[in-house]
């Protein structure tokens, strides 16, 4: 009967507007309060004075809308969406009032709000968008460690092995971001140089757009740092210690100053100490074993001073400098061990020191026009980055053949970008976005030695990328889509002591498409496609040799080609009201010219190793995602998830061409639980299981963290204790090593307490300028970097 009676009652109010006046019109844009982001598939309702709907719609996926023919009468107009707080307007539609413009309608996330500070949800939320899946960072994720590394396990998809490198959906050709920038350093060592407390969000988008830079070929991680640009002076300050086998220590400041037209922005952040890693390996064949004992030192240093320039609403200035420097290195012995044997026992001490900084400079103006969302973006980026790295191997035992020595390799990089990106909304339900963009690449390395088994070497890599991209996207009532197209122009040239090693010069295109169907609010379906390149990293291409040990020898190759890759993925979002979500998807990726690492036996030294990296034939990869965010009481709630990742290996092995097939799942869950209002409790755990690849095969790996948080001080400070790896499982171990056969574990110093301090000061609403909207939702002024 009551859907009988709201059926007739829109029939009648149908009926009555048509012997009315023309009749009234709502429009405007929902975004996310905090990120200032579009929020699509908004619920946009219109009722009358009894509460029966009237009319509705919802947000187009750049969050825009538009009702229309809406009767004369008194109505209240509200938008909801999942997570945040509902909206809501009385609006009088009359014959002198029939359009309303409510511009930008800014939605509040539903969570405790602190006054005047940054705020940090209680608990991690997961968000499946239009072209990526979001993690909102909550306090029970920043407990679990002191740094941006030490906490990217517990992010769905991602996985961290034991030297820090990150995996998105098992493989390691990622894009890392942060604050949607690429940087110009070794990603590994500048997440562990980002505090987890600096961190608001992570983006995971496996299959990005076209207005995307193509690297990276199981897609992009974006990390958006908090951002302070506020009235008044404000600010954020974060500290922590941690202890275990060593001391660590870690610390930020966020400061903040806004006044009128300019709003002025500094921040510095810190981290210390040593870190021990152990391995050991042993060759079952020829009976002897290596052992790595190494002390990882580190100390580093980031500063970021900007200022914004606001000239009115429709121009802005904006321009910040970041200086990052890194001075630390590993120290140790590296043994081999020969138990039958031991007069040829061999044993390397590595003292190795790098020193270098990274610095950019950023300029960006922002120009809107009168529509709204039409708009257009210029910045200039030039980073350069510097670094001097000393050793020194001196060896013990038998040394015929090794003679201590020193090594030292000076590398410079400088990278410009400049791009251009337009927006012009060419309806309420299309838009239309244009982009170009240079990117301009020089690097050298001079390698010198006193070594006289080891030759000086100069190697200079220079490479330039000119693009273009166009997307266009339109929304209807429960469908939307967008299909782009990227081109890019790349050269590369390679010269190595003087001669030119490589060259190459090629044009392709990057197709993407997205259709996204959303039945209701509770259900949104998505398809998409992409094709991504993997670029070769410097490393890869650099014939510098590198030793790792004295029996294994690194090079890159300068001819070593880029691999292409097609990807195709299906994700399914169901809505739970107010309890949480749950995500699935599927994904199949097609890999062109598949590079990988080729291991084979010395020809110049028996029992010795070469590491290269050639190009393959095709490959395949498939994965199932499982994802549950969900709060089963006031007091518990879950972000529990489950990957499982299927790939063909090939590549060299010794002197074999071998294929096979890898089959590996991990599952995490993350579990807060609330005792009172300002003390909560976490639990994680984490399991991979077994894996293989060329060279070994792995085994399965877990660990178990406890953590605990208290809020004091009015809510604006918080104390975090935390027992990372409470049993003390957490390594990397294999057998069926190949081409020689072993088995071998290596542990880092994983058991740990980490105790943290936050306390956030200052107010204020206003938010800093938007940059570089091609890799980034929210990379404005403040932050860490």
């Amino acid at each position: 009967m009551k859907q009988l009676f709201l059926i007739l009652t829109l029939c009648i109010s149908g009926l009555t507007a048509m012997a009315n006046e023309p009749m009234g019109k709502i429009s405007g844009l929902v975004l996310d309060n905090d990120l200032k982001e579009p929020i699509p598939y908004a619920t946009i309702s219109i009722t009358d004075k009894e509460g029966n709907l009237v009319s509705g719609n919802t947000s187009a996926a750049d969050g825009t809308f538009s009702i229309e023919k809406i009767p004369n009468g008194t109505y209240t107009f509200s938008v909801q969406f999942m997570g945040y707080k509902t909206f809501s307007k009385e609006i009088k539609v009359t014959k002198d009032q029939k359009t309303y413009n409510f511009g930008n309608i800014a939605l509040e996330p539903d969570v405790a709000m602190l006054e005047g500070v940054t705020v940090v949800a209680e608990r991690t939320t997961i968000e499946q968008r239009i072209d990526r899946k979001v993690i909102n960072v909550g306090k029970d994720l920043t407990t679990t460690g002191a740094s941006a590394s030490e906490i990217m396990n517990n992010v769905p998809s991602v996985n961290v092995d034991q030297d820090g490198n990150i995996a998105l959906r098992g493989n390691s050709n990622v894009r890392i971001l942060i604050d949607g920038k690429p940087t110009n350093m070794d990603p590994a060592q500048l997440l562990k140089q980002i505090p987890s407390t600096s961190i608001k969000t992570i983006e995971l988008i496996t299959n990005p757009s076209a207005k995307y830079n193509p690297e990276g070929m199981s897609g992009i991680i974006n990390i958006v740092l908090h951002k302070n640009a506020k009235d008044g002076f404000n600010g954020n300050l974060n500290t922590g210690v941690t202890i275990g086998e060593n001391t660590r220590y870690n610390g930020s400041l966020d400061l903040n100053y806004r006044k009128g037209k300019l709003n002025f922005y500094g921040n510095f952040g810190t981290q210390f100490g040593d870190r021990e890693n152990m391995g050991r390996i042993n060759f079952t064949e020829d009976n002897y074993r290596q052992a790595f004992d190494i002390l990882n030192s580190r100390e580093s240093y980031l500063y970021k001073v900007g200022v914004d320039f606001y000239i009115n609403e429709k121009n802005t200035f904006s321009f910040y400098t970041n200086q990052n420097h890194y001075n630390g290195g590993p120290q140790g012995a590296l043994r081999i061990i020969y138990p039958n044997n031991p007069q040829s026992n061999l044993a390397q001490n590595l003292d190795s020191n790098y020193d270098n900084i990274n610095s950019t400079y950023n300029f960006a103006y922002d120009r809107k026009f009168e529509k709204e969302g039409h708009k257009i973006l210029f910045e200039l980026d030039y980073n350069t980055f510097d670094e001097d790295e000393n050793s020194i191997f001196n060896f013990e035992g038998d040394t015929e053949g090794f003679t201590d020595y020193r090594d030292h390799v000076k590398e410079t990089r400088e990278n410009f970008i400049a791009n251009i990106d337009y927006e012009n909304p060419l309806s309420e339900n299309s838009k239309l976005e244009i982009g170009a963009e240079a990117r301009l690449l020089d690097t050298d390395n001079d390698y010198t030695t006193n070594s006289s088994l080891f030759t000086p070497a100069t190697y200079q890599y220079k490479r330039d990328i000119y693009s273009f991209y166009t997307t266009y996207g339109q929304n209807f009532e429960k469908w939307s889509y967008q299909i782009g197209a990227r081109l890019e122009n790349f050269s590369v040239d390679a010269i190595y002591n003087g001669e030119q090693v490589f060259t190459d010069d090629y044009f392709n295109i990057y197709p993407s498409g997205f259709l996204n169907y959303t039945p209701s609010e509770t259900n949104s379906y998505q398809l998409s496609y992409s094709r991504r390149v993997d670029r070769p990293g410097f490393g890869q291409v650099s014939p510098i040799r590198e030793i790792s040990t004295p029996r294994l020898t690194v090079s890159g190759n300068p001819e070593l080609d880029p691999q292409f890759t097609n990807s195709l993925e299906f994700n399914y979002t169901r809505k739970f009201t107010k309890k949480g979500s749950l995500t699935t998807g599927v994904f199949f990726r097609n890999i062109n010219d598949e590079i990988s690492q080729v291991f084979i036996e010395d020809p110049t030294e028996e029992g010795s190793l070469l590491l290269q990296f050639e190009n393959f034939k095709d490959n395949n990869a498939y994965g199932l995602e499982l994802g549950l965010n969900y709060k089963f009481t006031d007091w518990w709630s879950t972000n529990t998830n489950f990957e499982l990742y299927s790939q063909q290996l090939k590549g060299v092995v010794g002197t074999d061409y071998l294929e096979t097939d890898n089959t590996a799942w991990t599952f995490r869950s993350n579990h807060s639980f609330k005792a009172t209002e300002k003390l909560t409790f976490q639990l994680f755990g984490f399991y991979r299981s077994k894996a293989k690849n060329l060279q070994m095969d792995m085994d399965p790996m877990y660990f178990i963290n406890l953590g605990g948080r208290y809020s004091l001080l009015n809510g604006k400070a918080t104390l975090s204790l935390n027992f990372n790896d409470v049993f003390n499982t957490q390594e990397f171990s294999f057998i069926n090593g190949r081409p020689l056969p072993q088995t071998g574990r290596f542990k880092g110093e994983t058991q740990n307490v980490y105790v943290g301090f936050s306390y956030r000061f200052g107010g204020g609403k206003n938010q800093a300028l938007k940059r570089k909207q091609r890799d980034d939702n929210e990379a404005d002024g403040g932050g860490m970097f």
